[in-house]
This record gives C-alpha cells, structure tokens and sequence, in this order.
C-alpha cells in the first residue's frame, strides 16, 4: 500500500481501505486485522459539508493535533473513559480527515488478541468474530494505545498496511453508528463495511439522530 492512497480526504479513502490488512507488531507478538468496517470523519479545511461527528471539526486540540499530521499517520483517542481507537489520517498535512478502524477479522495472532480482549472481561470467553468487532475492541485486539501510538507514521514499525489480497465484491454503506445528532442520521452516510462478514458490528442508533438505520450495498 502506498501513502499517496491517503491523499485524498477520508470519505474517498474509506472503501478502499476495506479489505486491506493491517498488522500492529509489539513484544508480545503480532496481531493482522483484515479490516471489514470503517467510517470516514471530515475536519476543518476538508471540502465538503461541515461533519458536526468530527473531533477536528472546528479546531486544532492538543487531543485532536495527529489529525492534522498529514497522509498516512495514526490519530489514537480515548473514548468514553473506557477504550481506545485508531483512525488512518486521510488529506495533506493541515488538513483534517480520518478513517475511522471499526472492525476487522483477525487473521494473524488471534490467541494473543483474544488474551488482551480477556485481560479486560471475567468468566467469559470471545467468539472469533467478536475479537476486534467495534473500534475499542479492534484497538484493544491490536494492543493499541495512546500516547504510545498516536500521531505515528503507518508506513513504519511497529505497523504494517497491505493492500487488498482481491478487491471486495460488495460493500455496503449507511449511518455512522454511535454518532450524536444529524452527524448520526442518513445525511452522512459514511459508514463502510463489507456485507455478510461476521466481525462487522451492529447498527446502534446515535442519541438523537434521526430515526433511520441500515445502509445499501453496491
């Protein structure tokens, strides 16, 4: 894979990174995502409609700085005061947009995915599917953090991007889940995912997005 895929904004980034293998190395070991689902973010200075669901909306933040790096750099945040997730930073460098990880089927180093899965659950144990389904679990599945890997070049260690093995037959696109208000609702459709694959999460409706859920496939 190439940095010049990155370029572009997010929204023309996202379905092409579905697919493709991502691969985190660390002392323990590698774990290799083939991703299956992600969602496209625009910030300030992307063209286009304002995305009132971006961090980087209106500003640069101390949080939000790796959004601004430029192509092929990760942007890793704590959500909800409880797990990490990563985006791919998408446009020229003062340029905010990312691609949002989602899910992926875990493809490379499942035991050591599912024991940090299990490092955070009790008397239960997790499906295959369900090792890197959702955007904390796919972090925590690839034993990503921050500030440990936020605003890191993706083309090197401990990372590793590959294109495609094939291009996907089919994908589907809708709502972006979880997401507050309008930025939640069919206006922004930014949601990508590869139909039919078992580790793609379920549609969860936003607090007060509009009452619309699901996507099209083409």
């Amino acid at each position: 894979m190439d940095r010049d895929l990155f370029i572009p904004d997010a929204l023309q980034v996202a379905p092409k990174l579905l697919g493709a293998l991502f691969s985190v190395d660390s002392p323990e070991g590698t774990v290799s995502l083939r991703i299956t689902e992600v969602e496209a973010y625009m910030g300030l200075g992307s063209a286009g409609p304002y995305d009132p669901g971006s961090h980087s909306r209106d500003r640069r933040t101390e949080r939000n700085a790796s959004m601004f790096l430029g192509p092929g750099h990760a942007y890793v945040y704590f959500s909800y005061g409880m797990h990490f997730a990563i985006n791919f930073v998408c446009s020229p460098a003062g340029i905010a947009s990312g691609v949002l990880l989602r899910a992926g089927e875990v493809v490379e180093g499942a035991d050591l995915a599912r024991s940090r899965r299990l490092a955070r659950r009790t008397g239960r144990d997790i499906k295959y599917a369900q090792l890197a389904r959702g955007p904390g679990n796919a972090a925590q599945a690839l034993g990503i953090t921050r500030p440990e890997h936020d605003g890191r070049d993706l083309f090197a260690a401990p990372f590793t991007l590959s294109d495609p093995p094939q291009p996907p037959a089919q994908m589907s696109t809708g709502p972006r889940v979880g997401v507050a208000g309008s930025a939640g609702g069919p206006e922004f459709p930014w949601r990508f995912w590869l139909p039919g694959e078992p580790s793609v999460s379920a549609f969860r409706r936003g607090p007060n997005a509009p009452m619309q859920a699901g996507g099209r496939s083409r």
